[in-house]
């Protein structure tokens, strides 16, 4: 096949499936690990700051090998880079499972996640090069819908696997899956490479590695060594330092590693911005809440699950429904009320209490999670839709780079915030006259929580004036190629 041969026709169902089941897989991996970090505490007898880098770092590594995805769909087909990446998270999680330390158990996790960091931006960019553009809306919509029907289960599923076996399934699980994964691409993908690379922009996915790097540690042990400590400026500089080099590389070389031409859509730019923010309104519901019932409440993780699951089932079966709205009321309108329903449940969850029903949460879960179901798909396909065909990969690998990298920085943020706000909500306590420690620790945790919350909150009212400048796009009509 000719190397810039555009892709053959190909059958929608089958197509996406194949898509749906690799895509499920991998965000199941992090929605899953967030309802076991207590079991992993109890069971490795490791600090809550050393185990929730089994979130972060898994964050992390998607984040520095996204970049990557455009320059080897590129060069070996986007099919064959979707099947190796499940080969190699296969091989991952195996590992993972086998882990016989807290800190084994990270580094396999960042390995995982370097596997799993290719797989949303391939599966997206196959969307938008391999399904004509009438079927696109839909197409992100299902596409989305694994990355919503993976937290619906996950929180569940997991606590399930934890209560009858233990943690070690939730990564064994991946293998059967896996599989069924590589087998379906290989069948129903079709190969094509749309525009061969001329060279591997080796300096600039090592700049860009080392400032995502170089940031996310000084945000996460800033709190702990101390913002001014010498450490933590240094890496606050060489990160800034490093991320500003690939920005400037990527705009002068003649082969970037990310053709950061596409930023020059502003339509692309706003919708990126306004799928940062839900990712981090998505991230501190994820992280917090199963934190707050085990923790605070005593729940099991399978009591967790359930509980987490009306909300995350909401957010599944609602998406399927938004891509067929997109189409009738466009985008603007569906992002500016969900982005409003994350907002409006996010505040209500800065009002917890330790006594507080499981049904209050529940319900603010579900509104927040239907307002991530109205806004997450339109903000992808809204800026896409304007991408040319051949600029789609590189647009993919940007827009999953920085939603992976702001979603670890996110989670290292507000385990951070916590950390900060319930030392000061302790020391607001002692003051007020309290002295049983345990009482103390109970009161200033679920005061950590809500503040954090409130930060959360804050954050996701930014994409409201953002939301409403997005604008419908006209119909487009079929070209004689897509008739055929």
């Amino acid at each position: 096949m000719h190397p810039s041969e555009a892709p053959r026709a190909t059958r929608f169902w089958p197509f996406m499936f194949a898509l749906f089941v690799g895509s499920f897989m991998s965000v199941l991996s992090s929605s899953t690990i967030t309802i076991a970090i207590p079991e992993l505490q109890r069971h490795f007898g490791a600090e809550l700051s050393l185990l929730q880098w089994t979130l972060t770092g898994f964050m992390l590594a998607m984040g520095t090998s996204a970049p990557l995805t455009g320059y080897l769909g590129g060069r070996f087909s986007f099919k064959w880079v979707y099947v190796a990446t499940l080969v190699g998270f296969i091989l991952a999680s195996v590992l993972c499972g086998l882990a016989w330390d807290a800190r084994s158990l990270v580094a396999f996790r960042f390995l995982q996640g370097a596997f799993c960091g290719a797989i949303m931006p391939v599966t997206m960019t196959l969307i938008y090069q391999v399904v004509p553009r009438e079927q696109q809306a839909l197409a992100a919509s299902l596409w989305s819908l694994a990355s919503s029907l993976a937290p619906a289960f996950g929180p569940t599923f997991a606590g399930w696997l934890i209560t009858l076996g233990n943690w070690r399934w939730l990564f064994f699980f991946n293998v059967p899956l896996g599989l069924v994964a590589v087998g379906l691409a290989v069948r129903t993908i079709p190969f094509y490479r749309l525009q061969v690379p001329k060279a591997f922009d080796l300096p600039g996915l090592l700049s860009v590695i080392t400032g995502t790097l170089s940031l996310l540690i000084a945000l996460s042990q800033g709190r702990e060594w101390g913002w001014s400590n010498g450490k933590t400026v240094s890496l606050l500089m060489l990160g800034t330092l490093s991320l500003t080099f690939f920005v400037i590389r990527e705009l002068r070389t003649s082969a970037p590693l990310l053709d950061l031409r596409v930023l020059a859509n502003g339509r692309y730019v706003v919708t990126l911005l306004v799928s940062s923010i839900i990712t981090i309104s998505l991230y501190s519901g994820a992280f917090l809440v199963p934190l707050f019932l085990q923790k605070i409440q005593g729940v099991t993780p399978l009591e967790t699950g359930l509980i987490l699951l009306p909300s995350s089932l909401a957010m599944a079966l609602l998406m399927p429904l938004v891509g067929r709205l997109y189409g009738t009321i466009g985008p603007s309108t569906l992002m500016t009320a969900g982005v409003l329903m994350i907002a409006g449940g996010t505040y209500a969850l800065s009002r917890l209490t330790p006594e507080i029903p499981h049904s209050y949460m529940l319900a603010w879960m579900v509104v927040r999670n239907v307002g991530i179901s109205l806004a997450l798909m339109p903000a992808s396909n809204a800026g896409m839709e304007q991408i040319s065909r051949e600029l789609s990969g590189h647009a993919s690998s940007i827009s999953n780079w920085l939603r992976n990298v702001l979603g670890a920085f996110s989670i290292a943020i507000f385990t951070s915030l916590l950390s900060t706000f319930t030392s000061r909500e302790a020391e607001v306590l002692v003051q007020q006259g309290m002295t049983e420690r345990r009482q103390i620790e109970l009161f200033s945790f679920v005061a950590g929580i809500n503040d954090v919350y409130l930060v959360a909150t804050l954050v996701a009212l930014v994409a409201v004036p953002l939301s409403l400048g997005i604008r419908k796009q006209p119909a487009v009509l079929k070209t004689p190629a897509e008739a055929r």
